[in-house]
């Protein structure tokens, strides 16, 4: 099989009928494995069929729609199967996911499956003879260029490394099917979401974010940091030391154990920059830097750097911009 004839498959996530964005930018990536050919898009569950409906646009070919009374849930092992079925059935040589939690994990019950390789957190790829990759490692702190022996090829894009463009490809054929599931597929599964304690804007979805680390003192000098994100309409980060001493939840924590941003502007304060840390805001389009360390690593990584106390700077900027604004 040549390597522009090879059949790719994408696992595409989606919530509230629309897929979701590092879905969409796992098909870009898949798009340059088989150029002028287009690729097959795989989507589980209930709202399936609706967010299939526009992926055309995206250079889906045909969208395969698993749909099944058993998975109105997340169950690793019951989409690790379909994926599995879907690509025997294609004859897909290579399977990409976006590298989620649920894409990292399902492709890598795939790999364990089927006794394969799985490259995860890719950032480029090359189909030739074998598949080239290039993926981050340690926390983004290096890359890392590899290739793939193996009759399927497994690997996950990580989030914010490919543009989500859109080609204007024709609509996508839609082909729900029933996958064939037993119990043993359906042991692990979601059975519950619990909705985050703050509400307001969501940390991965925000446009600004501003993070305060150990430099905020106490879960009180977060007071500062969420004045600032609510003039800046804006969602409120925080380290892993932040969490650790229970200052914050965790699902505020940006880093490679929490949550991965790419707002348009991203506002750490009192950060020091950790690698694990980074990791979570290299999506980041700009990063303006607070801090009290002129020596921070977080600066090596910032666009904007300030030196000085947060609870200095952050209430003299909440200020200038209420002057602005008129408030």
């Amino acid at each position: 099989m040549t390597p522009s004839s090879r059949e790719t498959l994408v696992v595409v996530e989606h919530a509230g009928g629309e897929p979701v964005d590092v879905s969409l930018q796992a098909l870009a990536l898949a798009r340059s494995l088989a150029p002028g050919t287009g690729v097959h898009a795989l989507l589980i569950g209930p709202g399936g069929r609706e967010a299939a409906a526009g992926l055309g646009a995206h250079g889906v070919t045909t969208a395969h729609v698993a749909e099944h009374d058993a998975l109105s849930s997340f169950a690793p092992a019951a989409w690790a199967r379909i994926v599995i079925e879907t690509s025997d059935r294609l004859g897909a040589a290579i399977v990409v996911a976006a590298g989620s939690d649920v894409g990292n994990e399902v492709l890598a019950r795939v790999a364990a499956r089927l006794d394969v390789p799985f490259a995860a957190n890719v950032v480029s790829a090359v189909a030739d003879e074998t598949l080239r990759v290039t993926r981050t490692r340690w926390g983004g702190s290096l890359l890392e260029e590899a290739r793939l022996h193996a009759a399927r090829e497994l690997l996950t894009v990580t989030p914010h490394a490919v543009a989500a463009e859109a080609v204007g490809g024709a609509d996508a054929a839609v082909e729900p099917f029933t996958p064939t599931l037993d119990d043993a597929d359906l042991v692990v599964r979601v059975v519950e979401h619990v909705a985050a304690p703050a509400g307001g804007v969501s940390l991965a979805e925000a446009k600004v974010v501003v993070s305060g680390g150990r430099g905020a003192g106490s879960a009180e000098g977060f007071g500062v940091i969420e004045e600032l994100a609510a003039l800046l309409g804006g969602a409120v980060g925080c380290s892993r030391v932040v969490t650790s001493a229970g200052w914050r939840p965790h699902t505020d924590q940006v880093g490679q154990t929490g949550t991965k941003i790419s707002p348009e502007l991203y506002i750490p304060c009192g950060i020091s920059g950790a690698t694990q840390h980074i990791a979570g805001c290299r999506g980041a389009k700009r990063i303006l830097a607070i801090n009290a360390d002129a020596e921070a690593p977080i600066f090596a990584s910032a666009d904007y750097a300030v030196i000085g106390d947060l609870h200095e700077i952050l209430p003299a900027i909440s200020a200038e911009i209420r002057r602005v604004k008129g408030l």
